[in-house]
């Protein structure tokens, strides 16, 4: 497969709550973040989750702080006994954005003193 992603993602430690924006119900999800970019994010969540829809997101980062987002599901596979989301980020503030940012560069620079 082509690979279409505009940003590197990196694997994130994280757990993710999402409520959809258009219902009326307030219901929260959780999920398991498998890799996280400035453009988007990819989760398992045992829910199903509707394509096109616009979830609120609450994602804990790796220095422990909690990130505001809301995320725009683009991409659904089923896994074996759940689901694999890909999600982009809509109307993040840039200052969280960098933040995710300079989490893949440290990333990247752990992964080459390691080898």
């Amino acid at each position: 497969m082509e690979e279409r992603r505009r940003s590197k993602r990196t694997d994130l430690k994280s757990k993710l709550l999402v409520k959809r924006l258009d219902s009326s119900e307030q219901e929260e999800v959780g999920v398991d973040v498998k890799n996280v970019s400035k453009t988007g994010i990819g989760f398992y969540c045992d829910e199903i989750l509707d394509m096109g829809a616009v979830y609120e997101a609450y994602l804990t980062i790796w220095t422990k702080e909690v990130i505001h987002a809301f995320i725009e599901i683009v991409r659904i596979e089923k896994v074996v006994d759940t689901y694999e989301y890909g999600g982009l980020f809509i109307g993040m503030p840039e200052m969280d954005l960098q933040r995710i940012d300079v989490y893949n560069v440290v990333n990247d620079a752990d992964s080459y003193i390691d080898q």
